[in-house]
């Protein structure tokens, strides 16, 4: 037998069951007391495998180490470091739409406020305009015109209407 299955695990970096696992699909044969029976080109194969170019990721290492912790503690450490650094871009640039809707906001008040005042003395103008021709149609004799003069009878609306 070419090694057992712990030491070949072991050399490529995987673990027992990933190595059953490739055995399993690869139908190895089992010995008389039921585990695998590798040979030598079973095993270059097994090599090949897990350490060659086209290597498995699926495959688990056998214990992780210190440094492979460390590396993706990093790895994840920058990821969020990168994570964050994109938010707080995403911030400022919402920072600065809101100091612009502000500053919109503030002329649109102003606006609203010269029209109010605007309004108010249109209405004030239009207000003594019309008390003016009160005052001048007391005087205007056009205005009592309809009103029958002290002399004359008053009509009523049908002969009014019918000129009678």
């Amino acid at each position: 037998m070419a090694g057992t299955i712990a030491e070949i695990a072991a050399e490529c970096g995987v673990s027992e069951q990933a190595v059953r696992g490739w055995c399993r699909r690869n139908h190895v044969a089992k010995d008389a007391k039921g585990s695998f029976a590798i040979s030598e080109s079973q095993k270059t194969a097994i090599y090949q495998h897990y350490l060659g170019v086209g290597r498995n990721q699926v495959s688990q290492s056998a214990k992780p180490s210190f440094a492979t912790c460390e590396t993706s503690e990093t790895a994840l450490i920058s990821m969020l470091q990168k994570e964050l650094d994109r938010k707080n871009e995403q911030l400022s640039v919402k920072d600065k739409q809101i100091e612009e809707l502000n500053a919109r906001l503030a002329e649109i008040s102003s606006a609203l406020v010269v029209a109010q005042q605007t309004a108010q003395a249109a209405q004030a103008l239009h207000a003594g305009t019309i008390r003016q021709q009160l005052t001048d149609g007391d005087a205007d004799p056009d205005v009592h015109s309809q009103e029958p003069e002290e002399g004359e009878e008053k009509k009523g609306w049908l002969s009014r209407l019918f000129g009678r």
